[in-house]
């Protein structure tokens, strides 16, 4: 127990005087100066007013103009697909289940959560869809001859859906981010998305040599 009495006596005496140790003016020493940081927004506002004076931030406009219309001609292909070699169909049901209960501007609940609801119960499938490769002449040439007297819905994976649109005067659209095939299962096109009872029929399909050639 002596052992212990020397350093418990010394913490005891640090305890009691480190108030006064702390309270102590020790004075000043070397150059104090002020912290100065330069302003973020001004910064920005010469960055940009050295920019305009340049030409540079018109050069950025010009182009972000050419690559933004550059990409709503052509948009970037939906990867991951190929050309169907055999034909395949399969029925897809679009049944989905309410995760959480559905009211009108009212509050008063439509749809109860876990109700299970088929979206063709209400809006059907008036007519098909069909996905295809804008950039294949083939498939342009079938698409347009097998579906010519229909309101199909041709949705490119991959081509340029306004240029075609003003050589085939019909609309053109495009699946972006292969969103659609991948909902669908589709691997492979031309392929397309019919409504057959409560189900959706999709089918891939090749083109026939006899389908080939330009319409």
């Amino acid at each position: 127990m002596r052992l212990l009495t020397f350093p418990i006596c010394a913490t005891a005496l640090a305890l009691a005087i480190a108030p006064e140790a702390m309270a102590r003016d020790y004075g000043q020493h070397g150059t104090v100066w002020p912290v100065i940081e330069p302003d973020l927004l001004q910064q920005i506002h010469a960055r940009l007013t050295q920019l305009e004076k340049t030409g540079e931030t018109a050069r950025l406009n010009e182009e972000l103009k050419r690559r933004t219309i550059a990409r709503v001609n052509r948009p970037e292909p939906v990867t991951g697909l190929s050309l169907a070699p055999a034909t395949r169909s399969w029925r897809f049901d679009p049944t989905i289940t309410v995760e959480r209960d559905i009211a009108d501007d009212k509050g008063r609940v439509i749809i109860a959560a876990g109700t299970r609801v088929n979206p063709l119960d209400t809006v059907p499938l008036r007519a098909p869809l069909v996905f295809l490769d804008g950039d294949d002449p083939a498939q342009l040439a079938w698409a347009t001859r097998r579906y010519a007297s229909t309101k199909a819905k041709f949705i490119l994976v991959a081509g340029a859906p306004l240029e075609l649109m003003k050589a085939r005067q019909r609309r053109f659209y495009f699946d972006q981010g292969g969103t659609l095939v991948k909902h669908f299962g589709i691997r492979a096109v031309p392929a397309t998305v019919e409504q057959q009872g409560r189900a959706l029929l999709i089918t891939e399909q090749p083109v026939t040599p006899n389908e080939r050639a330009p319409s």
